[in-house]
């Protein structure tokens, strides 16, 4: 063993925290080496001086007050910390990128150029064609108010089935 490794080692020797196999060897390099056989009984005459020391218990209250010194610093963040997603904006990110490329999937195509007519099943109008038939009927627009008024229709009798009519015959 090495003296610079011995130093590294010697105060865990002192303090029994070594391995059987690493105090066995620490032991032959101490044996051996006048050196670090002085270090050694220098760090036991230190330690055996802190053990006549008394034992300094702290107060009550130094707990409290160690505690809220640490709440008082102030938080120091980087500059870059506004960077840094928050886990509800990533959850409502990744929502969003979900909703959009689920409708831009099942939504039905576009036909360029083609007016909403053109797309138009045969035989269906849209609004601007039946404004244009009702201008060109007057009778009718005359006739709205009467029409919008289904009272006269509640006093119908009810619809007879096939079925009824046909026993019946």
């Amino acid at each position: 063993m090495s003296c610079e490794r011995m130093e590294g080692q010697i105060l865990a020797y002192m303090d029994g925290r070594l391995k059987e196999s690493e105090r066995g060897e620490v032991e032959k390099h101490l044996a051996a080496c006048a050196a670090c056989r002085v270090r050694a009984s220098e760090f036991r005459s230190v330690s055996e001086l802190l053990d006549e020391l008394p034992l300094v218990e702290p107060s009550p209250a130094f707990d409290v007050r160690v505690r809220a010194r640490i709440a008082a610093e102030p938080v120091r963040q980087s500059r870059w910390a506004w960077l840094r997603p928050s886990p509800r904006i990533a959850l409502a990110a990744s929502a969003l990128l979900l909703a959009t490329l689920a409708v831009s999937i099942w939504a039905p195509p576009r036909h360029n150029g083609d007016s909403i007519a053109d797309r138009l099943p045969v035989g269906f109008s849209t609004g601007e064609q039946v404004d244009d038939d009702l201008s060109r009927d007057l009778s009718v627009i005359d006739d709205h108010d009467t029409l919008s008024n289904f009272e006269p229709l509640k006093e119908l009798p009810p619809p007879v089935d096939a079925d009824d009519e046909q026993q019946q015959m």
